[in-house]
Protein backbone atom coordinates (compact mmCIF):
# COMPACT_ATOMS: atom_id res chain seq x y z
CA UNK A 1 0.00 0.00 0.00
CA UNK A 2 1.28 3.43 -0.48
CA UNK A 3 1.53 5.87 2.48
CA UNK A 4 0.05 9.14 1.42
CA UNK A 5 1.14 12.22 3.91
CA UNK A 6 -0.93 15.14 3.85
CA UNK A 7 -0.52 18.29 4.93
CA UNK A 8 -3.32 20.82 4.81
CA UNK A 9 -3.87 23.50 7.78
CA UNK A 10 -7.29 23.21 6.05
CA UNK A 11 -9.11 20.04 7.80
CA UNK A 12 -11.77 19.16 6.45
CA UNK A 13 -10.48 19.51 3.35
CA UNK A 14 -7.62 17.23 4.38
CA UNK A 15 -10.34 14.92 5.62
CA UNK A 16 -12.25 14.56 1.70
CA UNK A 17 -9.00 14.71 0.27
CA UNK A 18 -8.03 11.56 2.77
CA UNK A 19 -11.29 9.72 2.43
CA UNK A 20 -10.85 10.27 -1.62
CA UNK A 21 -7.47 8.81 -1.64
CA UNK A 22 -7.77 5.79 0.73
CA UNK A 23 -10.60 4.37 -1.81
CA UNK A 24 -7.55 4.76 -4.55
CA UNK A 25 -5.20 2.58 -2.03
CA UNK A 26 -3.57 5.08 -0.40
CA UNK A 27 -2.72 4.90 3.39
CA UNK A 28 -3.52 8.22 4.32
CA UNK A 29 -2.14 10.58 7.98
CA UNK A 30 -3.14 13.92 8.34
CA UNK A 31 -1.00 16.63 9.18
CA UNK A 32 -2.69 20.23 10.04
CA UNK A 33 0.44 22.25 11.48
CA UNK A 34 3.63 22.62 9.64
CA UNK A 35 5.43 22.55 12.90
CA UNK A 36 4.93 18.72 13.32
CA UNK A 37 5.81 17.70 9.23
CA UNK A 38 9.28 16.82 9.63
CA UNK A 39 8.76 14.53 12.82
CA UNK A 40 5.69 13.00 11.15
CA UNK A 41 7.33 12.34 7.97
CA UNK A 42 10.27 10.94 9.69
CA UNK A 43 8.53 8.74 11.73
CA UNK A 44 5.45 7.47 8.71
CA UNK A 45 8.27 7.82 5.39
CA UNK A 46 5.67 8.59 3.45
CA UNK A 47 5.87 7.10 0.07
CA UNK A 48 4.32 10.49 -1.71
CA UNK A 49 3.30 13.73 0.23
CA UNK A 50 0.63 16.36 -0.88
CA UNK A 51 1.64 19.38 0.41
CA UNK A 52 -0.61 22.62 0.72
CA UNK A 53 1.49 26.09 -0.52
CA UNK A 54 -0.40 28.34 2.57
CA UNK A 55 -0.68 27.00 6.10
CA UNK A 56 -1.41 29.50 8.67
CA UNK A 57 1.47 31.06 9.52
CA UNK A 58 4.03 29.46 7.24
CA UNK A 59 4.55 28.29 3.37
CA UNK A 60 4.67 25.09 2.46
CA UNK A 61 7.58 25.99 -0.28
CA UNK A 62 9.74 26.35 2.84
CA UNK A 63 9.31 22.32 3.80
CA UNK A 64 10.07 21.56 0.36
CA UNK A 65 13.85 21.18 0.85
CA UNK A 66 14.17 19.72 4.13
CA UNK A 67 11.06 16.68 3.10
CA UNK A 68 12.86 16.43 0.16
CA UNK A 69 16.54 15.95 2.01
CA UNK A 70 14.72 13.79 4.54
CA UNK A 71 12.75 11.65 1.67
CA UNK A 72 14.66 12.08 -1.82
CA UNK A 73 12.39 9.25 -3.69
CA UNK A 74 8.96 10.92 -2.31
CA UNK A 75 6.61 12.07 -4.55
CA UNK A 76 5.98 15.50 -3.78
CA UNK A 77 2.37 17.29 -5.14
CA UNK A 78 2.08 20.86 -4.10
CA UNK A 79 -1.49 22.73 -3.50
CA UNK A 80 -2.19 25.81 -3.69
CA UNK A 81 -5.71 27.96 -3.77
CA UNK A 82 -3.22 30.52 -5.07
CA UNK A 83 -1.58 29.42 -8.20
CA UNK A 84 0.99 31.57 -10.60
CA UNK A 85 3.80 30.52 -12.76
CA UNK A 86 5.87 31.88 -10.85
CA UNK A 87 5.14 29.67 -7.45
CA UNK A 88 4.91 26.76 -9.88
CA UNK A 89 8.36 27.54 -11.65
CA UNK A 90 9.40 27.90 -7.51
CA UNK A 91 7.99 24.69 -6.01
CA UNK A 92 9.42 22.79 -8.70
CA UNK A 93 12.85 24.03 -8.67
CA UNK A 94 12.97 24.14 -4.85
CA UNK A 95 12.00 19.78 -5.60
CA UNK A 96 8.09 19.59 -5.53
CA UNK A 97 7.49 16.76 -8.36
CA UNK A 98 4.36 18.63 -9.40
CA UNK A 99 2.15 21.87 -8.63
CA UNK A 100 -1.93 21.64 -8.54
CA UNK A 101 -4.79 24.59 -8.26
CA UNK A 102 -7.46 23.84 -5.77
CA UNK A 103 -10.30 22.44 -6.44
CA UNK A 104 -8.71 19.48 -7.63
CA UNK A 105 -10.28 16.83 -8.61
CA UNK A 106 -9.64 13.31 -8.13
CA UNK A 107 -8.47 11.74 -11.64
CA UNK A 108 -6.16 14.89 -11.62
CA UNK A 109 -4.41 14.49 -8.16
CA UNK A 110 -4.17 10.57 -8.89
CA UNK A 111 -2.64 11.64 -12.16
CA UNK A 112 -0.33 14.17 -10.29
CA UNK A 113 0.67 11.57 -7.64
CA UNK A 114 1.36 8.51 -10.11
CA UNK A 115 4.87 9.68 -11.39
CA UNK A 116 4.96 6.75 -14.08
CA UNK A 117 2.64 8.45 -16.52
CA UNK A 118 4.18 11.87 -16.92
CA UNK A 119 7.60 12.23 -14.94
CA UNK A 120 11.09 11.11 -16.70
CA UNK A 121 13.89 12.66 -14.84
CA UNK A 122 16.57 14.29 -17.46
CA UNK A 123 20.44 13.19 -17.61
CA UNK A 124 22.43 16.36 -16.67
CA UNK A 125 23.50 16.50 -20.12
CA UNK A 126 20.16 16.89 -21.59
CA UNK A 127 19.34 19.70 -19.38
CA UNK A 128 19.02 22.89 -20.83
CA UNK A 129 20.19 25.97 -18.83
CA UNK A 130 18.71 29.00 -21.27
CA UNK A 131 16.35 30.94 -18.98
CA UNK A 132 12.19 30.45 -20.71
CA UNK A 133 10.34 33.64 -22.13
CA UNK A 134 7.70 34.28 -19.60
CA UNK A 135 5.56 33.38 -22.79
CA UNK A 136 7.20 30.13 -23.10
CA UNK A 137 6.81 29.43 -19.37
CA UNK A 138 2.99 30.45 -19.92
CA UNK A 139 2.99 28.51 -22.55
CA UNK A 140 4.48 24.62 -20.88
CA UNK A 141 2.12 25.61 -17.87
CA UNK A 142 -0.87 25.56 -19.78
CA UNK A 143 0.20 22.28 -21.31
CA UNK A 144 1.11 20.54 -18.06
CA UNK A 145 -2.30 21.63 -16.62
CA UNK A 146 -4.25 20.26 -20.39
CA UNK A 147 -2.30 17.09 -20.33
CA UNK A 148 -3.69 16.42 -16.36
CA UNK A 149 -7.39 17.20 -17.70
CA UNK A 150 -6.60 14.77 -20.89
CA UNK A 151 -7.00 17.75 -23.39
CA UNK A 152 -10.41 18.53 -21.97
CA UNK A 153 -9.96 22.88 -22.80
CA UNK A 154 -13.03 23.76 -20.43
CA UNK A 155 -11.63 21.35 -17.76
CA UNK A 156 -8.27 23.44 -18.11
CA UNK A 157 -9.78 26.83 -18.60
CA UNK A 158 -11.88 26.48 -15.02
CA UNK A 159 -8.55 25.28 -13.66
CA UNK A 160 -6.66 27.92 -14.90
CA UNK A 161 -9.32 30.42 -14.19
CA UNK A 162 -9.45 31.66 -17.57
CA UNK A 163 -11.95 31.91 -19.86
CA UNK A 164 -12.06 28.80 -22.37
CA UNK A 165 -11.85 31.06 -25.68
CA UNK A 166 -9.04 32.94 -24.18
CA UNK A 167 -7.22 29.63 -22.96
CA UNK A 168 -7.95 28.60 -26.95
CA UNK A 169 -6.80 31.67 -28.57
CA UNK A 170 -3.55 30.92 -26.50
CA UNK A 171 -3.46 27.39 -27.43
CA UNK A 172 -3.06 28.77 -30.82
CA UNK A 173 -0.12 30.92 -30.55
CA UNK A 174 2.84 28.86 -30.02
CA UNK A 175 6.08 30.53 -28.69
CA UNK A 176 8.95 30.69 -30.32
CA UNK A 177 12.27 31.19 -29.64
CA UNK A 178 14.69 34.13 -30.43
CA UNK A 179 15.73 32.50 -33.42
CA UNK A 180 12.59 31.68 -34.81
CA UNK A 181 11.97 28.45 -34.20
CA UNK A 182 9.28 26.35 -31.87
CA UNK A 183 11.51 25.89 -28.57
Amino acid sequence: MKQLLIVDDDQALASILGRRLTRHGFECRLIHDASDVLLVAREFRPSHILLDMKLAEANGLSLIVPLRNLLPKVIMVLLTGYASIATAVEAIRLGADNYLAKPVDTQTLLAALDMDTHFHPLQEDEIDDSPLTPKRLEWEHIQQVLNVNQGNVSATARQLGMHRRTLQRKLLKKPVSENGYLK
